[in-house]
């Protein structure tokens, strides 16, 4: 045990439509329809938050601070008092003044900066955002910040020697690898599930301060600026539905017509 580090656990958190909604495409074919939608913490993510709390309620002399950080409108505090009421620490919001589309590498820099002001030693992320489902952006940080990385967490734990073993997921199963802090984790759908929280909870959390930053003034030189343009988007063409056959003939005709065989 006293190979262990006590842990400054950083966990970005993004809002995002809910999954529950289907998303539909604007008028104008830029991006998805958000006026009158329902927004909430994206699903990976939120079980980072479980994840993180839950290492603090295991070894809470091993965690020294548990903190949430969200890049986004000032919306985005709704999700950040969420984690409070689950039980995480202290809570920052870095205010993208109605800058829409920031990309993963921008993203990864400035949560770089926060890991070093805050002088986190382990990061715990979801693996990719429901909206842009880009999967790079923890992979990016850990990169920039020359850190150990471990991709598609389905179980975390910390070892007597100081290291964190991580079960991941991959292609053909399951690999567990082994890393010594600091280190970046990005979570995976098995790795827990997120628990309910209360109105009490929720109206408490209300009442607890939130720092707040400036994209541009208190990140000076990152380039926020989407680096790949939207031209339009578009609905997915509806299939056609399906026909049911009443014999084996009659399926090979229909291939036949469809020049398939």
């Amino acid at each position: 045990m006293s190979g262990k580090q006590q842990l400054r656990i950083l966990v970005p958190v993004k809002r995002v439509v809910d999954y529950q909604i289907k998303p539909r495409v604007n008028k104008a074919l830029t991006g998805i329809e958000t006026n009158g939608i329902k927004f909430s913490i994206n699903p990976f993510d939120d079980i980072a938050v479980e994840e993180a709390i839950r290492i603090k309620e295991k070894n809470k002399n091993l965690v020294e601070s548990t903190h949430a950080v969200s890049i986004g409108p000032t919306k985005a505090q709704d999700i950040l008092r969420n984690c409070l009421a689950k039980g995480i620490d202290t809570c920052s919001l870095i205010d993208s003044m109605d800058k829409e589309n920031i990309e993963p590498l921008a993203i990864a820099k400035i949560l770089k900066v926060v890991v070093e002001k805050r002088g986190s030693n382990l990061v715990l992320m979801g693996k990719q955002a429901i909206d842009d489902d880009c999967n790079n952006t923890g992979q990016m940080l850990a990169g920039l910040l020359n850190w150990p990385q471990a991709t598609n967490a389905a179980k975390v734990e910390f070892l007597d020697n100081g290291r964190v073993q991580v079960t991941r997921e991959i292609d053909d199963g399951e690999e567990v690898i082994e890393a010594p802090l600091p280190m970046v984790i990005t979570t995976d759908l098995r790795l827990n599930t997120p628990r309910y929280v209360g109105l009490p909870k929720l109206m408490k959390a209300k009442k607890k301060p939130i720092e707040k930053l400036d994209i541009i003034k208190d990140f000076p030189g990152i380039n926020i600026e989407p680096q790949l343009n939207t031209i339009s988007i578009e609905e997915p063409k509806t299939k056609p539905p399906g026909v049911k056959l009443n014999s084996v003939d009659e399926l090979i005709e229909k291939l036949k017509e469809a020049k398939v065989i």
